[in-house]
């Protein structure tokens, strides 16, 4: 089965995500607006529960909440026509991503990792220009806790359900 993990920003960021994800993102139906930890990956479900959701466990515990930051939005062109909220890469976050891809973690991260929140993806080059050239002239100005992360599971559907969630230890 194919997993993932990200962190769920709070509703008031996931709504300012959505006022343009349901315009301009064909994966709005299929998970909310997240910030992905971990790039998707297979493991059987034997392993999963022996190996992987311990290994989560105690990077959760071993965590401390943070707060992430977003001030404008950003792109992953001309590699794609994505627009995203750029999440600012703090230490916490990228210390983060960096123990999701070690111990019995599989390392599968094809990109460097770039904290963010899609809001736009697969635009035509028109549309993107557009849609672009007017969102990044807006500022924004988000500051959220973070004090969690899910482990997602994708449905035969394509869409992406919460198997488990690991809050950070020092709540």
């Amino acid at each position: 089965m194919k997993y993932g993990i990200a962190i769920f920003p709070s509703k008031k960021v996931q709504d300012e995500a959505n006022s343009y994800r349901k315009r301009y993102d064909p994966h709005y139906a299929l998970i909310p607006p997240h910030i992905t930890l971990k790039e998707p990956f297979e493991v059987e479900e034997k392993k999963l529960e022996a190996e992987v959701i311990p290994e989560l466990e105690k990077i959760a515990k071993d965590t401390s909440q943070f707060s992430v930051e977003v001030t404008k939005v950003s792109s992953f062109s001309p590699v794609t026509n994505t627009i995203y909220l750029k999440v600012n890469p703090t230490d916490p976050i990228i210390q983060l991503n960096e123990k999701l891809r070690n111990g019995t973690m599989p390392d599968n991260q094809e990109y460097a990792f770039v904290p963010h929140i899609t809001i736009a993806q697969k635009l035509s080059d028109e549309e993107f220009s557009d849609v672009y050239g007017s969102l990044s002239m807006e500022s924004f100005d988000i500051v959220d806790k973070v004090d969690r992360f899910q482990l997602l599971y994708q449905l035969e559907n394509g869409a992406w359900s919460v198997y488990e969630t690991f809050r950070f230890g020092d709540e």
